[in-house]
């Protein structure tokens, strides 16, 4: 424990000491010094062109019994206990325009946060599962994209490509969520990325409609043949307020699995965000979602359709322009037990609560310090997975708690 800790005091120290002269800068005409564009005139083409990267690592302590492996289970960046290099990204966009209408996007990502975001089919194969992912690469094309701004009414935008997906409010980029750690519905009930198409339409200044089709969920090749609509519709009323109902829909199972007809997975997401008072941010997410005839239920009961969902609250605070404090509380109902299947034997009924109670602090340029507390509880036993006498592996604890300290430095 002493050695990685003193690994990434040493990580800290020479992020640290990286030259400054590229930190907090947006655009390409930034990083080159260029004169930006007077203000209500068209920005030039390398202005449009947005930079972000950043490099991360984390150290988590639990503070009962791991897991087999010992992992801190039903999470997902932080399921590895000790030290973890979790992400190197470099991250390069353009948005269309109607200067320049052709938009694009490449993100390149490396360290185990990749291992695990893997599409099936981009550096992983079928044979390759959550949670270990121990036969993927460490390493990923997390987005590739391209966009056109067609010149129909008020601008319709098309995507094609990869690109993270519509649904939810927490983020595959860590340094762009406000807690550390992700809430179960991100790493239980929700799709990461999707393959296909996308159209974005501005109904009014304050509504716009989004609807394409996708490869799956999480799949850049298509396992059965279907093409999976998803879309969310996006209300903004003000700048400070915003909601977003997504969705998602159609049959996930491999074509040897859906037992004489399409089975759906169908997820409705509803997030909202308020920034309207002084220093203070409020989100909340709520998920509903199911699948007919899960293969991890058909054979063991009649109904063996699955359900799952919950809801995340979230509140932080700047006390400077330095330091926040974040709080996340949520619920996460899994009837069945399929979604909590790496340590629930499915059929199980299960409830999951967690806080998580995140301190943060930029603590040089675009180097920033994360301390986190969580506890996560079940209604039955779901944590620190053991081999129990003749009944072989099995979790042994209702409860589980950890500290998390993580360091990123963002470049851009």
């Amino acid at each position: 424990m002493i050695r990685r800790l003193t690994l990434m005091l040493c990580v800290m120290t020479v992020v640290s000491a990286l030259p400054s002269a590229a930190l907090a800068q947006k655009s390409v005409a930034d990083v080159l010094g260029r004169t930006a564009t007077p203000e209500g005139q068209p920005k030039s083409y390398l202005e449009e062109i947005m930079l972000f990267s950043y490099v991360e690592n984390s150290y988590v302590a639990n503070l009962g019994r791991t897991g087999r492996g010992n992992v801190n289970e039903l999470r997902f960046y932080d399921h590895d206990n000790g030290y973890t290099f979790n992400a190197a990204e470099f991250s390069i966009k353009k948005d269309p325009s109607e200067r320049y209408r052709l938009g694009w996007g490449v993100v390149i990502t490396g360290g185990m946060d990749s291992q695990k975001n893997h599409s099936l089919g981009i550096f992983r194969d079928s044979d390759d599962g959550g949670p270990f992912f121990r036969n993927t690469a460490k390493y990923d094309l997390a987005e590739a994209y391209l966009s056109y701004l067609v010149p129909v009414g008020e601008g319709l935008t098309l995507k094609a490509g990869k690109w993270a997906t519509l649904i939810g409010y927490e983020v595959y980029e860590s340094p762009k969520n406000l807690n550390f750690s992700r809430s179960f519905l991100y790493t239980l009930g929700t799709p990461y990325f999707h393959t296909g198409l996308l159209a974005t339409y501005p109904v009014t200044k304050w509504f716009s409609v989004t609807a394409g089709f996708t490869n799956g969920w999480d799949n850049a090749d298509n396992n059965n043949g279907h093409l999976r609509p998803t879309g969310n519709f996006a209300f903004t009323p003000t700048d400070k307020l915003s909601a977003t109902v997504s969705w998602f829909v159609g049959p996930e199972q491999n074509r040897n699995q859906m037992h004489g007809g399409v089975n759906n997975r169908v997820i409705v997401d509803t997030t909202i965000l308020y920034t309207g008072i002084d220093r203070w941010t409020f989100a909340v997410n709520f998920d509903v979602a199911g699948e007919e005839k899960d293969p991890l239920l058909v054979g063991t009961r009649r109904d063996a359709d699955s359900r799952w969902g919950g809801v995340a609250g979230y509140v932080a605070y700047d006390w400077t322009k330095a330091l926040r404090t974040a709080l996340r509380l949520e619920y996460f109902s899994d009837p069945q037990g399929v979604r909590s299947s790496e340590t629930i034997v499915p059929g199980a009924n299960v409830d999951l609560w967690e806080v998580t109670a995140t301190l943060e602090y930029k603590i040089w340029k675009g180097l920033v310090g994360r301390l986190e507390y969580r506890h996560d509880q079940a209604n039955r036993d779901a944590f620190s997975v053991r081999n129990v006498g003749g009944r072989g592996l099995a979790p042994t604890s209702e409860a589980q708690n950890t500290i998390t300290l993580a360091l990123y430095y963002s470049f851009f």
